[in-house]
């Protein structure tokens, strides 16, 4: 396993951990977790730093699960206007939901600016285990990712995984 996926792994243990733990803004007394599978709007969402494996200046919840256990998980992840994700990999399929901005990506091993593809508010997109892609954020962009961990990143370029620590 590489380096990167380990660290993000960790990452999202910690995080999943501090996410069931945080308190509802909305009944202090209620566990967390009903919240989350609630027919209610979300209003609960802790953002934290995203892990270092991916670029500065994301910010990630965990919903549901532990994204680095063999289960089910859902996370969003919120990112800034022109934020880019190198080429990368995940170990297992990936679903995606644009639920603000504009989120752009190409399919390959090359950040090609041309091929990337804008999906708005509401657009879906599902990526097969292993399959090279990379992104980038038009406007404060914010996607809901949900699969069956362990949710990991890869980078086609070992070299973009150090470029963030």
């Amino acid at each position: 396993m590489r380096s990167s996926t380990i660290v993000l792994i960790a990452a999202l243990t910690a995080i999943a951990a501090c996410s069931k733990d945080a308190p509802s803004s909305n009944a202090p007394s209620a566990p967390t977790t009903s919240a989350r599978t609630s027919s209610a709007p979300q209003q609960d969402v802790q953002w934290s730093p995203a892990p270092p494996v991916l670029p500065p200046g994301a910010e990630i919840a965990v919903l549901q699960g532990d994204p680095s256990k063999a289960e089910p998980f859902t996370l969003r992840l919120r990112f800034p206007n022109g934020y880019k994700l190198p080429p990368h990999t995940h170990p297992t399929t990936e679903n995606v939901t644009v639920l603000t901005g504009t989120f752009l990506a190409g399919m390959g091993t090359q950040f090609v600016e041309s091929g990337l593809q804008a999906f708005g508010r509401d657009a879906f997109f599902s990526l097969p285990a292993e399959h090279a892609h990379y992104a980038m954020a038009q406007g404060l962009t914010v996607v809901q990712v949900h699969g069956i961990g362990p949710f990991a990143v890869t980078y086609v370029n070992p070299s973009d995984a150090q470029a963030f620590r």
